[in-house]
C-alpha cells in the first residue's frame, strides 16, 4: 500500500463549479425545488468542553482553528470520509499540540507558530484513497490548513509512537514543510540533485529499495522535488539518528550520495530562513516521543 501527503498550493478544492458553463439539468417533477441548502450555511453550535479547552489552547495560545467536526465544506469532496470520533479528536487535539505545537514552540517560540503554522486543523475520521488505490494521510491547503484522515484508527489505550508518526506526525511536519516552502522557497540548487530520477506518478512502481538506491529516502519522495524536501524533512526528525544512518547505509553510493547532499541543503534552509536547526529539532521530537505514553489524552 502506498501512502501519500497532498499540498494543495491554491487552497480548497471544490467539488465542482458549473457558473457560466452552460450546464443545464432538467427535472421529471413539476414540484419546485427547495431554496434552502442541506448544507447550512450559518450554524451555531453549543460549546461544550472540549471547544472551551480548544479556544483557550488552540485560539488563545496559538491563534489555530481546530475542527473535529465534519464540515462538508471543508472536506474533500472527491473522498468519502466519516466524521472524527468526539473523544478520539480530544486524544489527537492533545498529541499534537504535545508533539508538534509545542515542538516548535520549544524550538523557536510562540511567535513562530503564530506566524507559520496553519490557522486551520481539520479532522477526518477516515482514511482517504485516491484514484490509484493510494492512502492519502493528510493535505495541506494554500498555506493556511492541515487535514489529518484516519482520526478514528488512533488506539487511545495502547498508543504506539510508530504508528501515530505514520498517520499523523510525520504527516504534520511533511505538510508543513510544505507551508514553509510556500513562504519562503527552497534553494533550486536542491532541484538539481536528483533532476533526472524523478519519477511522477510512475513512483508507486517503485519499492523502498529502488528508491533508496536512486537516491531519495521514500518511493514517495521519488515523484518530485518539492515532495522530496520534505519528505527528507519529515523522516529525519519523527526517527532517531540510528535509524537515520541505517536508512541512508542502505542506500548504493551514489543513492547515499544524493540523500546526504539533499540533506545538507534542507538543514541549510531550516537554519537561514527560519533560523532552527534540524538536529535540534529532532532532539526535542524524539524526548517528547519517549515522553507520549504519560500524557493525559481526556479533557479531565
Amino acid at each position: 500500500m502506498n501512502y501519500i501527503r497532498k499540498s494543495i498550493l491554491q487552497g480548497i478544492l471544490v467539488a465542482f463549479s458549473v457558473v457560466g458553463t452552460g450546464v443545464s439539468f432538467s427535472s421529471c417533477s413539476s414540484e419546485e425545488l427547495d431554496p434552502v441548502s442541506v448544507f447550512a450555511s450559518e450554524t451555531t453550535e453549543v460549546q461544550n468542553d472540549f471547544d472551551r479547552w480548544l479556544e483557550k489552547n488552540y485560539v488563545d495560545n496559538y491563534n489555530i482553528e481546530f475542527k473535529y467536526r465534519f464540515e462538508f465544506n471543508e472536506s474533500d469532496k472527491s473522498y468519502n470520509l466519516i466524521a472524527a470520533d468526539y473523544n478520539k479528536s480530544i486524544a489527537l487535539s492533545k498529541l499534537i499540540k504535545f508533539l508538534w505545537l509545542e515542538t516548535y514552540e520549544e524550538l523557536c517560540g510562540t511567535d513562530f507558530i503564530r506566524s507559520y503554522c496553519p490557522k486551520v486543523i481539520f479532522l477526518i475520521g477516515s482514511p482517504a484513497y485516491d484514484e490509484s488505490g493510494s492512502v492519502v494521510l493528510g493535505a495541506a491547503e494554500g498555506g493556511l490548513k492541515i487535514s489529518l484522515f484516519n482520526v478514528n484508527g488512533i488506539n487511545t489505550e495502547n498508543l504506539n509512537v510508530e504508528e501515530l508518526n505514520k498517520w499523523y506526525f510525520k504527516t504534520m511536519h511533511h505538510e508543513f514543510g510544505h507551508i514553509l516552502n510556500q513562504k519562503k522557497s527552497y534553494p533550486t540548487e536542491f532541484n538539481e540533485v536528483s533532476a533526472k530520477n524523478y519519477q511522477s506518478e510512475s513512483w508507486v512502481n517503485l519499492t523502498d529499495q529502488e528508491a533508496l538506491d536512486m537516491g531519495f529516502v521514500s518511493n514517495y519522495a521519488s515523484s518530485e522535488a518539492s515532495e522530496d524536501f520534505v519528505e527528507i524533512l519529515s523522516i529525519y526528525v519523527t526517527n532517531d539518528a540510528a535509524y537515520w544512518d541505517n536508512l541512508v547505509s542502505s542506500a548504493s553510493e551514489t543513492g547515499q550520495q544524493a540523500i546526504n547532499a539533499k540533506l545538507n541543503i534542507v538543514k541549510s534552509y531550516c537554519k537561514e530562513t527560519f533560523g532552527f536547526d534540524l538536529d535540534n529539532l529532532r532532539r526535542i521530537v524524539q524526548r517528547r516521543s519517549a515522553e507520549v505514553v504519560d500524557l493525559n489524552l481526556n479533557l479531565d
